[in-house]
């Protein structure tokens, strides 16, 4: 029999820090074995303690979580999951404590949710299982975008989880200006997205942007699926076009990799390419394989340099990828199939 996970929870908030406990420890195969109010009392509990997971608040006294992250990270990488607020501030935070190297992120409970804190468990089990990978390298290390590109007529579909937001700024900053069309969805709560797409937009060079239903698909622009309560699809064959759709959660998400991929396969076919990045679970690994029947180049990150070898190993082992690659080759690869020389015109 395995061992539970052992994590740390810390938050400022008594009630806050009850609340998670109470949904870890309903979780067999999790066992809280502290709790700490601000990072002083955090320090001298992971000495003391050494947890195997630390979910940690975002605003606290003495030291806020973006700094002690950035301790931790520095003198005892860990892994680490980040609570913050849903609110445009908490979640411009979270994003800047996963470029840090926070392993994921969840967002409070709003009042009446039936299910606080969503996945945390699943989450914390995962972090627990992963090997954790030296801090990731500032994102303004990344090789400029190549000057000479002309951009070919495919689409490209990317799809993420756990550990993309560091793994799509690492491919994104790797496209030019005039970049193919591109759709991503990555698994994020509400009001995180909008900030992810504002921090994309002013680390690339195309215009990244929340997808909004009916926004037609342009080269240089970049559209981010909306967390929520609907799904992503790309439609109209005439005039490739977002459309956002009311639906049930596909394999526990929405909006959903897999609903993406789909439309994909069945709008563009073979004027395709499908990426699956780092994340748990297998969300994404069928419609790849639908892409990749249709005729789609496909693409998988490399178990290596994934935060998680779940959904990409999955899309692997389904047949669904064509080409397996670190993430820092991703964006020079989608870059060569979607030129312009690639599909024979000038």
């Amino acid at each position: 029999m395995k061992l539970p996970a052992r994590v740390l929870v810390v938050d400022d908030s008594p009630t806050m820090r009850g609340l998670i406990t109470a949904v870890l420890n309903s979780d067999p195969e999790v066992n809280v074995v502290g709790q700490a109010g601000d990072a002083l009392q955090a320090r001298a509990a992971i000495k003391e303690l050494n947890p195997d997971v630390v979910t940690l608040d975002i605003e606290m006294p003495n030291m806020n979580g973006l700094e002690f992250l950035e301790k931790i990270m520095r003198l005892r990488p860990m892994p680490v999951i980040m609570v913050s607020t849903m609110t445009h501030r908490g979640a411009e935070a979270t994003l800047a404590a996963l470029e840090i190297g926070a392993f994921d992120c969840v967002g409070k409970p709003m009042p009446g949710e039936s299910r606080p804190f969503g996945d945390l468990a699943d989450k914390v089990k995962a972090a627990a299982r992963a090997q954790r990978r030296q801090a990731p390298a500032p994102a303004a290390a990344t090789t400029a975008p190549a000057a000479d590109f002309r951009v070919g007529r495919k689409i490209v579909a990317i799809g993420s989880s756990t550990g993309g937001v560091e793994a799509l700024i690492a491919v994104l900053q790797k496209f030019p200006q005039n970049c193919p069309p591109t759709v991503i969805t990555q698994h994020m709560p509400p009001t995180f997205t909008k900030s992810f797409a504002e921090r994309l937009n002013r680390l690339c060079a195309p215009v990244v942007q929340e997808a909004t239903d009916g926004a037609r698909l342009e080269i240089g622009k970049i559209y981010l699926a909306p967390g929520g309560d609907r799904h992503l699809q790309v439609v109209n064959a005439s005039a490739p076009s977002c459309r956002l759709i009311e639906r049930d959660p596909v394999n526990g998400h929405r909006p959903s990799v897999d609903v993406l991929f789909d439309s994909v396969a069945e709008l563009a076919g073979r004027n395709a390419v499908g990426v699956i990045l780092t994340g748990m679970g297998r969300d994404g690994a069928a419609g790849l394989l639908k892409m990749r029947h249709a005729g789609a180049r496909t693409i998988g990150q490399n178990e290596k340099t994934c935060v998680v070898y779940g959904m990409p190993r999955v899309a692997h082992e389904l047949g669904a990828v064509e080409h397996q690659l670190p993430l820092a080759s991703i964006g020079d690869e989608i870059l060569k199939l979607t030129a312009a020389r690639k599909e024979g015109s000038e």
